[in-house]
């Protein structure tokens, strides 16, 4: 991956951001399932992002949260040397607090090619803060180069995760959330699984774990959180798997191995 994907990334995440932010104010609201919310910006946001990047990579797949192109191509998937690069977009993460007006939403794109997620663009158009990474050269906001905390103590820390819609009070989801939050310093649900991992990248959060989020929640954040310093696996310490997103990601190997302990019981 290269600036020529960056800039085109880039372009396209600016172009998803103003089909959000023109429907700010009176956005059209649906319910895919129960508490799993769409609104008309997330659709007009992801056909404004798509119509970019194919024009600049047309010969590249393509996965999105919205539409039904939620499934990679199986030779994607698979890593296989001859699959085509694949575009994985998230035009807005954070649905729930665009409908609220509270900020904190996102837009998300990665690239994912050889096995592995290699490029990130997330935005946050509230906050004008400009979130990427390429694989093996570093995480920036705004330009400015990223790095995540030196926290090793979980005692002393600032942990995010995220719950699944509609999650009941017997779910494994909140047996995790009781016992982190009895052994952090606080404990937030932010409601960006890609903020979150910026976060982490830029020390403002010193770790998150998610067990039910999409590949196209993390695909960014991943590479951004990577590129950071930050360590990454699954929640239970077995290898992450970019398209079946469960993982931990801490700014330390101390802290993480710390959380670890805390997810996997």
């Amino acid at each position: 991956m290269d600036n020529d994907h960056l800039h085109v990334a880039v372009e396209a995440a600016r172009a998803g951001a103003r089909e959000l932010m023109a429907r700010y104010a009176n956005r059209v609201v649906s319910e895919k399932a129960p508490k799993d919310l769409v609104t008309d910006a997330d659709l007009a946001a992801q056909a404004a992002i798509r119509g970019i990047l194919e024009t600049g990579y047309p010969d590249y797949a393509f996965v999105g949260e919205e539409e039904g192109e939620t499934e990679p191509l199986a030779s994607v998937r698979a890593g296989d040397e001859d699959a085509p690069p694949c575009w994985v977009v998230d035009p807005l993460d954070g649905t729930v607090n665009y409908v609220h007006r509270l900020g904190g939403f996102a837009v998300s794109i990665a690239l994912y090619a050889r096995g592995k997620m290699r490029l990130g663009v997330i935005y946050d158009p509230t906050s004008e803060e400009w979130f990427t990474a390429i694989d093996g050269q570093g995480a920036r906001c705004n330009d400015r180069p990223m790095k995540s905390s030196d926290a090793t103590d979980l005692s002393q820390s600032l942990v995010a995760c995220s719950f699944r819609a509609g999650v009941t009070a017997d779910s494994p989801e909140v047996g995790r959330f009781a016992r982190v939050l009895e052994r952090c310093r606080s404990l937030r649900r932010l409601g960006s699984c890609a903020l979150n991992m910026c976060y982490v990248a830029d020390g403002r959060l010193d770790a998150y774990w998610a067990t039910n989020v999409a590949a196209w929640d993390s695909a960014a954040g991943t590479v951004i959180a990577r590129e950071a310093g930050a360590v990454l696996t699954g929640y239970d310490g077995h290898e992450f798997d970019d398209w079946l997103p469960k993982f931990c990601v801490a700014a330390t190997p101390e802290l993480h191995s710390a959380l670890i302990e805390q997810l996997s019981v």
